[in-house]
């Protein structure tokens, strides 16, 4: 299968901190490949640099085999490259149906109508309502975002994020702060997304991992150490030793904001 998003070279310094160290990156159309390692490993660094919210100082990013490395976030979002975030960004104060209403608005260029009434927008209805169906969120369409379990308000980032068309799906922790009881209804729908649709997945939680992952790569110091099916990286002593040994099936605390 061809790339439908690589990493060339990527390096990325924050002061005296090398952030990234010439990493490469190969994501097949319809991967599901986790990314895992260390905190302070490089991983939310890389993320920020596949999705254009950090510029590189040396390599290139493709996209379905163009070059966008000087291309903004939106402009990679708008090509199909997508993201979520380990926090959410939802807002709260509004239903899940307006939330996932805005973002096909502006998928579909009507936002310039979002002030008449949306009755008028069927179209745009009818598509959130089916992303949410399809989620299983259909039965809490109107409520508001902070009544949801937290497991259902990240099915909701997730519910966003498909409705931009995504080619590339970056998942970073989804199952971060869900309640154990939960998580697995999070993976179901995750593992139910589309086959063509490619995910990347940030995840600390092996359990996550190995449920998930076709294939993982390790980041260590910003580099990779490791890229391999789930079985072969995980009985690897090199990945034992620099990060799974101390971690066992625990699930650490995030990284920090450039880890």
């Amino acid at each position: 299968m061809s790339n439908v998003l690589e990493a060339r070279g990527l390096w990325k310094r924050f002061g005296a901190l090398q952030a990234t160290n010439g990493v490469d990156l190969q994501v097949r159309a319809g991967a599901r490949l986790a990314l895992i390692g260390p905190n302070g490993a490089g991983k939310s660094t890389l993320v920020g640099l596949l999705t254009g919210q950090l510029r590189p100082d040396a390599g290139s990013v493709l996209l379905n085999g163009r070059d966008v490395t000087r291309d903004q976030a939106a402009s990679r979002a708008r090509q199909g490259l997508i993201r979520t975030f380990q926090l959410n960004n939802l807002f709260r104060g509004l239903t899940v149906l307006e939330n996932v209403f805005l973002a096909v608005s502006e998928r579909l260029g009507t936002a310039r109508v979002l002030f008449r009434p949306a009755g008028c927008c069927h179209e745009v209805i009818d598509r959130a309502s089916h992303l949410l169906d399809a989620l299983g969120l259909g039965g809490v369409m109107h409520q508001c975002v902070w009544r949801l379990p937290y497991g259902q308000q990240r099915l909701l980032e997730i519910a966003i994020a498909l409705s931009l068309d995504p080619k590339v799906l970056l998942l970073d922790e989804p199952a971060a702060g869900v309640p154990s009881a939960e998580v697995a209804r999070v993976m179901d729908i995750i593992e139910a997304l589309p086959s063509e649709l490619a995910i990347v997945m940030i995840e600390h939680d092996m359990h996550v991992v190995r449920r998930f992952a076709t294939e993982v790569t390790v980041l260590v110091a910003g580099a990779v150490l490791l890229s391999g099916k789930p079985q072969d990286v995980m009985a690897s002593e090199e990945v034992h030793r620099v990060y799974l040994g101390g971690l066992g099936d625990r699930h650490p605390p995030g990284e920090a904001a450039h880890a």
